[in-house]
């Protein structure tokens, strides 16, 4: 990045272990307000323990996980998910839209959850869908969508609590070049329009090269600049 960002987010002293495998071993790092940021290392490296532990959908062993300056360790498992549902959004390689709901009823679920205005959820809703150009499918279940549009779905329903910072694992993993690219632009247009900050976990090299930085994982550990092949 050209100038520093204010620090949105911030990771201490990460560690995480699945009973004897030492998966995190140490991760410090800081994510700025409006940055897109990737990290990327071979399968693993811990890229996706990391990204739950920084989304909060898992607590690490040991550190500390600062979201605004706000510390997330030591809340207890019911003020995480309103802390989470508040101020995360999270897109998968897969979707996870329900298949039973339509895209509008996908992408109003985290607002209900929120306890927000039915209407005022609904109108947001169709006004994302509508910015992401799927007006035309507010009423389609998943199954009537393509992939890309299921995927834009997701980015919306994401979007939906208008939350400080979306976390995306392998976003366009599941998806074809052409459809992969339209939602890469889709990422860094919301940054550009809402001022949206983006965690990438990645294996496409264009998109890992697009972020402001891109950060290397090896081995429960992220690699200094030099350290990178």
């Amino acid at each position: 990045m050209s100038t520093e960002k204010p620090v949105l987010l911030e990771a201490r002293g990460l560690f995480k272990s699945y009973g004897t495998l030492p998966v995190l071993k140490g991760i410090d790092l800081t994510i700025g307000e409006a940055e897109v940021v990737s990290i990327v290392g071979a399968s693993g490296a811990g890229k996706s323990t990391l990204l739950h532990l920084l989304g909060t959908l898992d607590a690490p062993d040991a550190g500390d996980v600062y979201l605004h300056g706000q510390k997330i360790s030591g809340m207890s498992n019911k003020e995480v998910a309103r802390f989470r549902n508040r101020n995360i959004g999270f897109i998968f390689q897969f979707h996870n839209l329900l298949p039973e709901f339509t895209a509008l009823e996908n992408v109003c679920l985290p607002g209900f959850l929120a306890d927000r205005p039915e209407k005022e959820v609904e109108q947001r809703a169709k006004e994302l869908l509508e910015m992401l150009g799927l007006g035309h499918r507010l009423d389609h279940k998943p199954s009537e969508m393509s992939g890309g549009e299921q995927q834009r779905t997701a980015v919306a329903r994401a979007l939906i609590n208008s939350p400080k910072l979306i976390f995306a694992d392998e976003p366009s993993g599941n998806l074809d070049s052409k459809n992969a690219d339209e939602l890469h632009q889709i990422f860094f247009k919301l940054r550009q329009d809402l001022g949206q900050t983006f965690v990438l976990v990645t294996h496409n090299p264009a998109l890992a090269d697009m972020a402001d930085r891109k950060l290397t994982m090896k081995d429960g550990f992220l690699l200094q600049p030099e350290e990178v092949e």
